[in-house]
């Protein structure tokens, strides 16, 4: 079973993201609301994958995700942002995403971007 950390500023689009998961074999391991809250959480539960908003206080999903870059290379981060503008997806991508979903997220979508983010 596949461990993931739902990382979002929005408890609703963590819920949402934790049911979805949950129901199709992933075990969620963790939840964070912020980028600075997630990278600490990243080190200590060592999840297989991240799914990350963009968009948060503190801390952008950007941010975090070069910080768990740096940390370990290998880090599978899926970003996830109600903002599929064209420069946000290329920034995630540049700085080491391995895929990009945009809200709202379908379960469907999720689901197979997901495992094919696991099997990689």
């Amino acid at each position: 079973m596949k461990k993931v950390l739902i990382v979002d500023d929005a408890a609703f689009m963590r819920l949402a993201l934790k049911t979805m998961l949950q129901k199709n074999g992933f075990e969620v391991v963790g939840e964070a609301e912020n980028g600075a809250v997630a990278v600490k959480k990243y080190l200590e539960l060592q999840p297989d994958i991240v799914t990350m908003d963009i968009t948060m206080p503190e801390m952008t999903g950007i941010e975090a995700l070069k910080v768990i870059k740096q940390n370990n290379a290998k880090a599978k981060v899926v970003m996830v942002s109600a903002m599929g503008q064209e420069s946000f997806v290329k920034e995630a991508l540049i700085n080491g995403a391995t895929h990009f979903l945009v809200k709202p997220l379908e379960e469907e979508k999720v689901i197979s971007t997901l495992n094919k983010v696991a099997s990689m």
